[in-house]
């Protein structure tokens, strides 16, 4: 060291040791911890430092290994015997370094979830970063709030099994489920069970965000899973795949003019492309044209050659017309905003609707109505 940092550090160390009182030796070692913490040290200097953290970690005074566990919290500078030493101290000691410090490997991590309580698991589960082998441990041996903390950690990093793990221990526990339903990314097998534990909100934005199988989709949505029957319609504009989930459909002799005309009076363009591609036979980027591009006589085309009825051709061109002549404003609830213009100008202009889809519309637009902040805000 400099002559400079070798004495401030001879004199700190002298006031550690034989300081009066316990003020005195805590704020030496807050001092020489910022020096050590500050400054580019060489190996030699780095022992001598590792040497004053352990009398520091061995003092009888709170106040001074509060100052090491607190100043060198992310440190570098702490050794693990140091490290793995104040682990086992009082919460105020043990806590900042539990979450922050780079000493604990992932076997000491682990071991400290298993045998170190509540407290220590939240800790641990809260770290910058978190490691499988550590994120396996605390599903296995953690307490709820250490999993849940875990799971709504997105720098914890969970290999399938454990999430699968965590889905079997913690089934009846909303706020477990909740962390792992709204964690970035979920392999799809876990997204499936999911979907099987968790309530309707839940289930939605698992479908929305998350990979599922256009077979699962289809089955949540006609409702052979005994859990509640969610709207075909929405679920064509929410899915991420709307041409899988027609052919799915399809398939399941599900793809109907009905489902059609209802998610093209809901704006959801992509999946009425894909569906009318779907039962025409013809390439996506072809049927787009005849759609948009070729005129009166495009859609006619396209839909005569899709097989849909001939009586509710009006009710697609008008809604294909009003469709054209209507764009999202960016604004709050654009979307819903934008539906119900659809839903009034198209229930005002088609007069060839089956009455079972102005009774399924009527019924959208009171709906998206009642759920207007300002309906809301007026009833309360």
């Amino acid at each position: 060291m400099t002559t400079t940092r070798a004495s401030l550090t001879d004199i700190d160390v002298r006031t550690l040791l034989k300081g009066a009182t316990a003020d005195e030796r805590a704020l030496a070692a807050h001092k020489l911890c910022r020096a050590m913490d500050r400054e580019a040290l060489t190996p030699d200097e780095r022992a001598k430092a590792a040497d004053i953290l352990r009398v520091m970690a061995a003092d009888a005074t709170e106040l001074v290994r509060r100052a090491l566990a607190v100043t060198l919290k992310s440190s570098p500078l702490v050794p693990r015997d140091v490290a793995m030493k104040l682990a086992r101290d009082v919460e105020s000691i043990c806590l900042p370094l539990l979450n922050f410090s780079p000493a604990f490997s992932d076997d000491d991590l682990s071991e400290i979830v298993r045998l170190g309580g509540p407290v220590r698991q939240v800790a641990i589960a809260k770290r910058p970063q978190v490691s499988e082998r550590v994120t396996d441990s605390l599903v296995e041996y953690g307490v709820e709030a250490a999993v849940e903390t875990a799971a709504a950690n997105d720098n914890a990093n969970f290999s399938e099994r454990t999430l699968t793990r965590a889905l079997q221990r913690f089934e009846k526990s909303e706020k477990v489920l909740a962390a792992v339903a709204y964690r970035q990314v979920l392999p799809q097998s876990v997204t499936e069970k999911l979907i099987n534990l968790v309530g309707d909100q839940l289930r939605d934005h698992l479908l929305t965000h998350q990979s599922v199988s256009p077979e699962l989709a289809l089955q949540i949505a006609i409702g052979t899973k005994e859990r509640a029957i969610v709207d075909l319609v929405d679920l064509a504009g929410r899915t991420a795949d709307p041409k899988a989930f027609a052919q799915h459909l399809n398939r399941a002799k599900r793809l109907t003019a009905s489902l059609l005309l209802r998610a093209l009076a809901h704006g959801h363009m992509s999946f009425f492309e894909c569906a009318v591609a779907e039962l025409a036979g013809v390439p996506h980027h072809r049927t787009w044209l005849m759609i948009h591009d070729a005129g009166q006589l495009g859609l006619r085309a396209i839909y005569e050659r899709a097989g849909l009825p001939a009586r509710l051709y009006s009710a697609f061109r008008v809604a294909v017309d009003t469709y054209h002549t209507m764009e999202f404003d960016g604004g709050a609830r654009d979307r819903e905003r934008f539906q119900e213009r659809m839903l009034q100008r198209f229930l005002t202009q088609a007069h060839t609707t089956q009455r079972d889809d102005v009774d399924y519309m009527l019924d959208k637009l009171d709906r998206l109505a009642a759920a207007r902040p300002e309906r809301r805000a007026g009833a309360a």
